[in-house]
């Protein structure tokens, strides 16, 4: 873990044993990259909240922090193109443009592990091949994070903004 990707101010897991947290380490509260478990809470409560603009802000700026081949970099990745291709759908109706990057995401999840800092990339993964056939499989879709669909709160609202 480097100093930049610390974050003592996060919290565990809600539930699970999630790759990326470590009951035994203190640095970060358990998570070998604290900075990075703030994004993925935030970008996946704005994004289940709908705000999918927001949502790959919070995935975006916090991929600049790791190099080209790191499973953090290739997740981060994915997860950007995830929140633009549900972008593209709801508010271009653009479903060309969502499966474009949907396709991208895939290929960046690939390998990403199944329970990724709280993500169900499983479920990600499966949801977005399924909506490259149906793009209304999307529609009203919550990324599950920690065995829950949080909503976004003002908290997600105001960090976005300090992004800016």
């Amino acid at each position: 873990m480097t100093d930049h990707t610390r974050d003592h101010s996060v919290a565990p897991p809600i539930a699970g044993n999630p790759t990326g947290w470590d009951p035994d380490r203190v640095e970060s509260n358990g998570w070998e990259h604290g900075t990075l478990r703030r994004a993925v809470v935030h970008g996946v409560r704005l994004f289940n909240d709908g705000a999918f603009h927001e949502s790959h802000d919070c995935f975006e700026a916090e991929w600049y922090n790791y190099g080209r081949g790191t499973t953090e970099s290739a997740f981060l990745h994915g997860m950007v193109q995830v929140a633009a291709g549900a972008y593209k759908r709801t508010d271009f109706e653009d479903d060309g443009g969502m499966r474009s990057l949907f396709e991208t995401a895939l290929q960046y999840l690939e390998n990403v592990p199944s329970d990724y800092y709280g993500v169900d990339v499983i479920e990600v993964r499966t949801t977005l091949a399924n909506a490259l056939e149906d793009p209304s499989r999307i529609d009203d879709w919550q990324i599950p994070l920690d065995d829950d669909r949080p909503t976004a709160r003002p908290i997600e609202y105001e960090f976005v903004e300090s992004l800016e």
